[in-house]
């Protein structure tokens, strides 16, 4: 029989009228608080961090290859799409997607109302998959690679400006001299939530900007790549550069929207802080409970130690204990932490403002690898914790501690 085990498991079921009693419930309720904060924290964070970089990777893919002298986002010069480095993206390990593309600045004119934007103009080889989710009325352009298509799709921010709806025509002035004027037909409405992409973004066929710019149906403004793994994207940045001619540019996401990314990588040092913080508290209402428990129960170590028991073996009692409040303050906490983001995931029910955050409802994400390290470096912490004043019952004497009232 294991004899510090055995007292321990004593302990724990107490006397009725122990005062460490309700202390064992708090500690554990306190735990299982800290634990499920740590928990939604984590999910919460995780999930915000996903859902934007999912967001500004949809509007321009995870890299972009274009022209050195390409001006941004207003407009590209022209490259053939026929080179021999464009099959060779494919092999690259990582890459599962490429499709091209061409942007255009121009002026959209309903009624008397006018408002600038950039058409980014795609072919048939376009994944639609990212806006089909955010599509709030209407459908995603019918393209066909026989006929220019008028068919654009636009943002819910733009046609609430310009009084629009699906269906309305809508004249497009290209900024150009001379200037060109096409007619566009709304065909569908989407709305991602991310301001400053939402306001400038329209969508329509490549084949109207190659006519405009007097482009051959084999010349676009670059290429989009979609990779597995966005965390792998710098990496395969380097080898799309390798690969590529010498007069064209390759840049990933994250060092087009460095702001954004930034900005991403500084929620990690929030969510560090409030998990340090929460096991601090856990471990010092875990010292309190311990030193409690030593307290109630100094006359039976002065009885155990008069019987021969060495201080060591006392300690392992005691810290048997505070491992058992730790167990099931972490059981009971990730059973309420991962309930509330599961019920969150399913329904939710906890909304936030989307012009502040870029999304109308808390995210979450599990990461069964995050979960499970987290759970182990909180009972580490916590146990090591409890090694320095669990050292208390060394300097109990057995006469002191029988005479103890």
């Amino acid at each position: 029989m294991n004899f510090e085990l055995f007292f321990a498991k004593k302990i724990i079921k107490g006397e009725k009228n122990s005062f460490s009693k309700p202390i064992i419930r708090i500690s554990i309720v306190a735990i299982a608080l800290g634990i499920a904060m740590m928990t939604l924290s984590l999910s919460i964070v995780q999930g915000f961090q996903a859902e934007i970089e999912k967001k500004v990777s949809g509007f321009g893919a995870h890299i972009q290859i274009s022209t050195y002298d390409s001006r941004g986002l207003l407009e590209n010069k022209a490259i053939s799409k026929n080179r021999e480095f464009v099959p060779k993206l494919l092999s690259i390990p990582g890459i599962n997607h490429i499709q091209t593309f061409a942007n255009k600045a121009a002026i959209l004119q309903f009624n008397e109302n006018n408002y600038g934007v950039i058409m980014k103009g795609v072919g048939m080889d376009y994944k639609w998959t990212f806006f089909e989710q955010y599509i709030v009325e209407g459908k995603i352009p019918t393209l066909d690679s026989n006929k220019k298509s008028t068919e654009i799709l636009i943002s819910s921010t733009i046609a609430n400006k310009l009084k629009l709806k699906i269906g309305d025509d809508v004249l497009a002035y290209f900024v150009q001299q001379p200037p060109r004027t096409r007619k566009f037909t709304i065909c569908g409405i989407y709305n991602t939530g991310l301001g400053e992409m939402d306001e400038q973004m329209i969508l329509g066929d490549i084949q109207q900007i190659q006519k405009i710019n007097g482009w051959d149906n084999h010349q676009i403004g670059g290429v989009e790549i979609l990779v597995d793994d966005i965390e792998e994207v710098e990496r395969l940045d380097e080898e799309v550069y390798e690969v590529i001619d010498y007069d064209l540019s390759s840049i990933s996401i994250k060092d087009a929207r460095p702001d954004i990314f930034n900005w991403l990588e500084l929620q990690d040092i929030n969510v560090i802080i409030i998990i340090s913080l929460l096991v601090l508290v856990c471990g010092i209402d875990m010292i309190s409970a311990l030193l409690i428990l030593i307290l109630e129960r100094t006359n039976m170590i002065g009885i155990l130690k008069a019987l021969g028991a060495r201080s060591n073996s006392i300690r392992k009692i005691f810290l048997y204990n505070a491992t058992y409040l730790i167990l099931m303050g972490m059981f009971w906490g990730n059973l309420i932490g991962i309930g509330v983001s599961f019920l969150q995931l399913k329904f939710g029910f906890l909304s936030l403002p989307q012009e502040a955050y870029f999304i109308d409802k808390v995210p979450i994400q599990f990461n069964a690898a995050n979960l499970i390290l987290l759970n182990l470096g909180t009972l580490v912490c916590c146990f090591l914790m409890l090694v320095i004043p669990s050292g208390l019952i060394a300097r109990i004497t057995p006469i002191k501690a029988i005479r103890f009232e």
